[in-house]
């Protein structure tokens, strides 16, 4: 491989003009392009796919498109990675995140090649930011989403052995907090693991609209500046470069216009989270003490919880888990907000889009994986209270109510509770 140097020895930029410009107008700390390295190589790929349809059609010649092909086979396989320094979140659409790919395949291209190489001329041929921009986004979700959709069944699956762990353990129920009836650890789990799942499946739902994709609409929908049957070639290429099902778009104007598919992605993602804060603020509830807590249960200490009180405990990893779930639903409010502000015939807030889906996707595999590992997996129902705590349940009084009525099981509750009561104060005389 042919490499540029610089005079101390290191690799010549490859990116331009256009790159350069972008970095002095959004110099704003976050990610780059280059950090989010899926989307370089969705990127690549969307390049790829279309210097392919660009050379079956006669708009590039064979060694232009070689040249083409061969320096994004190179960019997807993960070598120039320092090449992308443009930040993911910028003004003006995305054309700046188009054009530092464009500039870089074209300098890779043209040292491959020992002839000019354009980066609009030829590497963006029969292309807009308009398309290749969301196509290149949409495939980086399908992949992105891989990850927590596995961590949650992992997930799943560690709730659902704890459940068949405990599955006869029994403790008490509550409602508004106050002492209810008598449930089994079993069931508890159970639950938790059916939610994780009902929610998770919702989030991969949301995500399998990303298979339609807008490549070959160029300027606003159109087609305008791709020849006849491009679309259909660059699309097909695609597929068969990413390996998935990916299809045209039913119609290529709403695809640039309405995101909102982005928006289910990031509804279903948020209420992924949501769930896993609820199931993990129960347990943290469930493990509280070990003296003036509920103290049902006991969570694996993963670490000290003070650095001046010793021996002290604290439910960290929930705590993670409940914390990344409140970014996760920021950021999913971010994309509703993106969402609804396109203008007319293209939305032109997908860079924040894209960078708060990513957030959101990360987010949820780090609680997942971190939550069913580190804390799930070791819980043990042997809390210092769980049997005392389960003295309280009201299930005999329930079942009692059903023969001799509501009123009068409830007068000779309090009486008998009022009666305990004062044994039990006479006995602390």
């Amino acid at each position: 491989m042919v490499t540029t140097q610089t005079e101390a020895g290191q690799p010549a930029a490859l990116y331009g003009k256009q790159t350069m410009l972008a970095l002095g107008n959004f110099p704003g700390p976050g990610r780059t392009f280059g950090d989010v390295s899926t989307f370089v190589r969705n990127y690549a790929l969307v390049k790829l796919a279309a210097a392919r349809a660009n050379a079956q059609l006669g708009v590039l010649d064979e060694q232009r498109a070689n040249a083409i092909i061969a320096a994004c086979g190179e960019i997807a396989a993960g070598e120039h990675s320092s090449q992308f320094p443009s930040a993911l979140l910028v003004g003006g659409g995305g054309t700046t995140t188009n054009m530092n790919i464009n500039e870089v395949v074209a300098a890779r291209a043209t040292e491959l090649l020992g002839i000019e190489v354009h980066p609009n001329d030829h590497v963006n041929a029969s292309q807009s930011t308009n398309d290749t921009y969301p196509t290149a986004m949409a495939v980086t979700v399908l992949d992105l989403a891989e990850g927590p959709l596995t961590a949650l069944e992992e997930l799943a699956c560690a709730l659902a052995a704890k459940a068949d762990e405990y599955d006869g353990t029994e403790h008490l129920g509550r409602t508004c907090l106050r002492d209810a009836v008598s449930v089994t650890a079993g069931q508890t789990h159970r639950s938790q693991a059916v939610a994780i799942r009902r929610t998770a499946e919702d989030l991969n739902s949301a995500v399998a609209a990303m298979t339609a994709v807008a490549l070959g609409a160029t300027v606003l929908g159109t087609g305008l500046g791709a020849p006849e049957g491009y679309r259909e070639i660059a699309v097909r290429e695609l597929a068969a470069l990413a390996g998935r099902d990916i299809r045209p778009a039913a119609d290529l104007f709403d695809a640039l216009a309405n995101l909102d598919p982005y928006a289910n992605v990031a509804h279903a993602g948020a209420r992924v989270a949501m769930t896993m804060a609820k199931v993990a603020a129960d347990i943290r509830l469930l493990s509280s003490g070990p003296a003036g807590g509920v103290g049902d249960l006991t969570i694996p200490a993963v670490q000290a919880g003070s650095s001046i009180m010793p021996a002290k405990v604290n439910p960290a990893i929930p705590e993670y888990v409940m914390q990344l779930s409140y970014r996760v639903r920021g950021c999913a409010h971010t994309v509703e907000c993106a969402v609804a502000a396109g203008d007319l015939e293209l939305n032109v807030m997908e860079p924040v889009i894209v960078d708060s889906i990513v957030t959101i996707l990360t987010d949820i595999e780090a609680a997942a994986t971190t939550f069913g590992r580190l804390c799930v997996a070791g819980i043990t129902w042997d809390g210092p209270r769980r049997e005392e705590n389960l003295r309280g349940a009201l299930d005999s009084w329930v079942t009692l109510s059903a023969t001799s009525g509501y009123e009068a099981t409830t007068t000779r509750y309090r009486a008998q509770t009022e009666s305990t009561a004062t044994s039990n104060g006479s006995a602390n005389v």
